[in-house]
């Protein structure tokens, strides 16, 4: 085949995938417009941040769903950026305690799982997978400052993904920033690319522990229009 022709065949194939694409989100609005109030709630409104937890595990299999889900989520040319280090050993925690601060240190020995939302400074090496149909690579490379800055923002995006996608499947989530990045880079991280974002405790909640909700802002005191 020719240069000429297979630039043609990919051209075709693309037109192909971007149809279906397209037929995809046309069927899916056809299917369901929106979500009904009390999935809303499960996810946003009515849900809280837990700080205790019972004794049930989150399974592997919770634990896949649950990616499955993120993956899915929107990022900047789809680089996603994330790295997640599932923990549900008794060493695993016990590592991550060193970075702790104290009052959070029972909160994570007390989880089934504690998740740790990171992220790869060379995500952007693996745009020719994630991004096929333009090389992009040249706009990072050496371009540090732009690295972790798109690196940072997204991965702290698809974090957010993860809580939903937990609440979603009926879990309860309770993310942290009371620690030391720096020691959980040594601990889990040393010697790569990765670097971690936050925390977030997911499993079944011990809802003894919550306090009241917290205020929050009314739509004119923070809210615009331009």
């Amino acid at each position: 085949m020719s240069s000429t022709e297979n630039s043609n065949s990919q051209s075709s194939s693309l037109e192909v995938q971007q149809a279906a694409a397209q037929q995809d989100i046309v069927d899916l609005r056809n299917e369901i417009s929106s979500l009904d109030q009390a999935s809303i709630d499960l996810i946003l409104t009515r849900a809280r941040s837990h700080y205790a937890w019972k004794d049930t595990p989150v399974t592997d299999e919770q634990i896949q769903r649950m990616y499955d889900i993120v993956k899915m989520g929107s990022t900047s040319m789809n680089g996603c950026p994330a790295r997640f280090v599932f923990v549900r050993s008794q060493e695993g925690r016990e590592r991550l305690a060193k970075s702790l601060k104290p009052a959070n240190v029972p909160k994570v020995m007390g989880a089934p799982l504690t998740v740790i939302v990171a992220y790869d400074l060379d995500f952007w090496k693996e745009l020719p997978k994630l991004f096929p149909h333009d090389d992009r690579r040249h706009l990072y490379d050496g371009n540090p400052d732009y690295i972790l800055d798109t690196a940072y923002r997204n991965s702290t995006l698809q974090g957010g993904y993860l809580m939903i996608a937990a609440r979603a499947m009926g879990l309860d989530v309770g993310a942290m920033s009371g620690f030391s990045n720096k020691i959980v880079d040594e601990e889990f991280f040393a010697g790569t690319t990765l670097r971690s974002n936050f925390l977030c405790n997911i499993g079944v909640a011990d809802e003894t522990a919550l306090f009241q909700r917290l205020p929050r802002f009314d739509f004119d005191e923070v809210c615009s229009h331009a």
